[in-house]
């Protein structure tokens, strides 16, 4: 497989602006022989630092990263718009590149002449434009529009147009930033069935995305940017856990700065003030409807704190299906109470309930509560599918009214080898026989459940 882009020892630093620098008139530029003031001429900000690799004919490699990490920085130097700081850079072919949201288009004139404009841009002649135009208009699915200007334009309208001129102008390397995440779901889909034609006739892609699940779905090699650091390429799965498991260990270390200053907060704060500030929360609507409210009770007794614990009793926010987890809850009860339920609930960000229990639905009788103290939930092996949950914890009476709820307490992250459909991954295992033989994509990772 012959390599269409060639990457190597790409470098690109930026000089940092100092405060108030601002970029010369021409005129002030020749008398002081300057274009600029007040750049730092001792401090460069560096975007990307000595990244390798290589794009094959036929081949989807994506580039996956937080902000900041030096993605649209290395797209935008593989079109040609940026120019490396050191290393070389080689790209076979005609590039269609898909870089920024309006890029290429003039937001005063109208659809159909933006057209004419981007395909003489990407290295079409009038003729061919003329041909592909209607083919191009109806892909995008804005026939209704194409004489209005594009500023009136919405976001998902500039990117449906700029991907049909780009998809229409048969280029050998097409590279696509975001800016297919700003689409509706239906052009979505449009735009991935034509991607995978694309690159069953022998051309190639380079996708920048932070949709992980696109990025695995539709790429055969990934690469992980951070910092402008290249720190993996490799086959998707492999590349997107490692980036998942850094980005968890990141959220785990924020999750207990949270935690510590929830301590604080409650230790600083009387049962009083919760129970005051708690009141005058619910008494009024217009609060309400400015922030979501978050945890509310009559303050008779108090969560202190919550935390989720691995294996070896580690405070952890990142989880393996299939492995075993235990939730803590640390509660205080300024006076006696004989009236109490210890409850938690685990749900998705969208608010789809995944599982939820209480003390009293698992048969325990409340008898005493006072003072300091600690409870904990143990699930032997948590069989939620990947992705991401929230926590709610609470103390109530038995008939519901609630001493302390605290929702969304906690957010975790589960990962698992295998792929499914829905919220519940069930312990299995296949098994195979007569005249079949598979064989699984990548060895088993040792620190997963074998049958998750």
């Amino acid at each position: 497989m012959s390599a269409v882009i060639r990457v190597s020892g790409l470098e690109k630093q930026y000089r940092r602006m100092a405060p108030g620098a601002h970029l010369r008139t021409l005129k002030s530029a020749l008398l002081e022989r300057s274009l600029t003031r007040g750049l730092r001429q001792d401090e460069l900000i560096s975007a990307l630092n000595g990244v390798n690799f290589s794009v094959g004919s036929s081949e989807a490699f994506g580039v996956i990263g937080g902000n900041g990490s030096g993605k649209s920085t290395l797209l935008k130097v593989l079109a040609g718009i940026l120019s490396p700081s050191a290393g070389t850079v080689e790209v076979s072919g005609r590039v269609a590149a898909l870089i920024e949201l309006g890029a290429g288009f003039h937001p005063e004139i109208s659809g159909r002449e933006n057209v004419y404009i981007n395909g003489a841009v990407l290295g079409l002649s009038r003729r061919e434009v003329d041909e592909r135009y209607e083919s191009i208009v109806e892909f995008s699915g804005l026939g209704n529009f194409m004489e209005e200007p594009v500023k009136n334009y919405s976001s998902g309208m500039y990117v449906r147009l700029g991907f049909a001129v780009a998809i229409h102008t048969n280029p050998d390397v097409l590279m696509v930033d975001e800016v297919l995440a700003v689409g509706d779901e239906a052009f979505a889909h449009r735009c991935i069935r034509r991607i995978e034609e694309f690159l069953a006739a022998g051309k190639s892609l380079l996708l920048v995305s932070h949709s992980l699940d696109m990025v695995e779905r539709l790429c055969d090699r990934v690469m992980w940017l951070q910092n402008g650091d290249q720190m993996m390429v490799g086959e998707p799965r492999r590349v997107i856990d490692a980036y998942r498991q850094a980005v968890a260990e990141q959220e785990d270390e924020g999750h207990r700065k949270a935690r510590l200053k929830q301590e604080e907060a409650a230790s600083e704060n009387s049962a009083d003030k919760e129970r005051e500030s708690q009141e005058e929360g619910h008494g009024e609507d217009e609060g309400e409807d400015q922030a979501e409210i978050l945890r509310w009770g009559s303050g008779q007794a108090e969560i202190v704190s919550a935390r989720l614990l691995d294996a070896s009793g580690v405070e952890s926010y990142h989880h393996h299906c299939g492995q075993p987890l235990t939730l803590e809850i640390k509660a205080r009860a300024a006076s006696h109470l004989s009236d109490f339920v210890f409850g938690v609930a685990i749900s998705t960000p969208r608010g789809i309930e995944c599982w939820g229990t209480n003390t009293d639905m698992a048969g325990f009788r409340s008898e005493s509560f006072e003072g300091m103290a600690r409870v904990e939930v143990k699930l032997p092996a948590l069989r939620l599918a990947p992705g991401e949950y929230l926590v709610d914890v609470a103390v109530h009476s038995r008939e519901g009214a609630p001493y302390d709820y605290r929702r969304k307490a906690l957010a975790f992250t589960v990962t698992a080898r295998d792929r499914g459909i829905g919220l519940y991954f069930p312990q299995h295992e296949w098994s195979f026989s007569g005249g079949v033989s598979l064989e699984r994509d990548s060895p088993l990772d040792e620190s997963v459940d074998s049958t998750a």
